[in-house]
């Protein structure tokens, strides 16, 4: 199973991790087609100042997650093997009752197709090495000028 993990030391708040994620979930993968897509590409994950630190904000993935609990048409479900929390794209309406609950606020809004949007931890993708290595850039940027 995927994992994301965030070293909030080199964090920068430049919020390339959430055009990655957008990118990525987008139909085109390029970041030309992304830009003119409709519906638009929406992130996943969020990056907030949290205290005067950046913090990326993703889904946790509960074991008794509120938003399953909630979903009325069971669009919000969670895999009982790897414990994943994703959504039935089919079965959503768009009440959005799972963002209210989410105590992380991680749970998003496609307005123009009434559908929640949350990380998936990308399943049957192939993780972008853009994460990777644009932060990698910025940070070896950083650190030079410093010195």
């Amino acid at each position: 199973m995927k994992e994301i993990f965030v070293r909030l030391d080199r964090c920068l708040g430049c919020k390339s991790c959430e055009n990655a994620c957008a990118l990525e979930h987008s139909s085109g993968k390029s970041l030309m087609a992304a830009v003119s897509e409709k519906p638009a590409s929406l992130r996943r994950l969020y990056v907030e100042n949290v205290e005067g630190q950046k913090m990326p904000m993703i889904c946790r993935h509960c074991k008794d997650a509120a938003c399953v609990a909630v979903c009325r048409t069971g669009a919000m479900w969670q895999d009982p093997t790897s414990g994943v929390v994703d959504r039935n794209a089919d079965k959503c309406v768009g009440c959005w009752i799972c963002a209210m609950v989410c105590p992380y606020g991680v749970i998003g809004r496609q307005k123009d197709a009434r559908l929640a949007v949350k990380c998936d931890r990308c399943s049957g993708r192939e993780v972008s090495e853009l994460l990777r290595k644009d932060a990698a850039a910025r940070i070896t940027r950083s650190y030079r000028a410093r010195a």
